[in-house]
């Protein structure tokens, strides 16, 4: 028999619902991600956003391949060992970026624990490859935590970056069962280095992995206080049964109660809802987060 919690990440709420990718935007970008031999977040991280966001032509890049040395337990990703790196990615990156004449370009990448330099130095690369080809379009980055190596941060932050993003992911207690190679406090003190050099800096959580709401108060003050300028919250959705299971679905009010007391906790911007993501309208957001200022 099914148990509650399988129950519960079958049956998803109305305002989970999203409509099937299609369109002539979104037929272009999944075009020109193939032709390019590129990867995107969309697709590797199933985010149920996927259809709106490319047919608005914005879509988040991953780089340094589509396998990830570390075995978070909510992310779809695949996890493995990687092999090498591709040199030529940044070029192909912003060739994209490029013809798509995007405005705002978000990088990611998987993690990759086995090289000395966490991929920091492609992801250096690949901004200035951009800054090169489209002067004009702004670039946010989504880094992993480089296993806390600071000249690796610095090596990121010297390519000079719009946007400097870090999820957090989730509250410190549930960190040994969501992400059991990473640190929560290693993980706020790249977010302070960060907006110590001047930075605009942003991070995002999950809900529903077992949190209470007093909890996702708390790690909203520790954002603040390590700096962060912009907040990502959004509903945890179980890609597949063998990842962690969703332990409630959070409701928009809840949602619109985190966004109204990240803002009075000090961020500029904090952008709540069942399904935002971390790159969610992330050239919107960074411009009300300027305006903040």
């Amino acid at each position: 028999m099914p148990t509650t919690l399988n129950i519960l990440s079958r049956r998803r709420p109305q305002w989970l619902k999203v409509k099937v990718p299609g369109g002539p935007g979104y037929t272009e970008i999944k075009s020109l991600v193939s032709k390019h031999r590129l990867h995107t977040v969309c697709e590797e991280a199933r985010c149920p956003n996927i259809a709106e966001c490319w047919s608005r032509r914005t879509a988040t890049f991953m780089i340094l391949g589509d396998v990830c040395t570390r075995s978070c337990g909510f992310c779809a990703v695949k996890t493995g060992r990687p092999i090498g790196i591709d040199f030529d990615e940044p070029r192909r990156v912003a060739d994209a970026v490029m013809r798509l004449s995007l405005r705002h370009a978000v990088i990611t990448s998987v993690n990759r624990d086995e090289l000395p330099d966490g991929g920091a130095g492609i992801f250096a690369a690949t901004i200035r490859e951009i800054r090169r080809r489209l002067p004009s379009c702004h670039v946010e980055v989504l880094i992993p935590d480089f296993r806390g190596d600071e000249l690796a941060l610095n090596t990121v932050i010297a390519a000079k970056p719009d946007i400097l993003n870090h999820n957090i992911e989730t509250i410190e207690r549930l960190y040994p069962t969501v992400r059991p190679q990473a640190d929560y406090a290693q993980s706020l003190r790249l977010l302070s280095r960060a907006k110590a050099t001047g930075m605009l800096t942003k991070s995002g959580f999950m809900m529903g992995l077992g949190e209470t709401l007093d909890e996702a108060k708390v790690l909203l003050n520790h954002l603040y206080q390590a700096g962060v300028d912009i907040a990502t919250i959004g509903q945890y959705l179980q890609p597949t049964p063998q990842h962690l299971p969703v332990r409630r679905f959070v409701s928009p009010q809840e949602f619109y109660e985190l966004r109204d007391y990240g803002l009075r906790a000090g961020l500029r911007h904090v952008e709540a809802g069942p399904l935002v993501r971390s790159s969610y309208h992330a050239d919107t957001q960074a411009e009300s987060a300027a305006c903040a200022v």
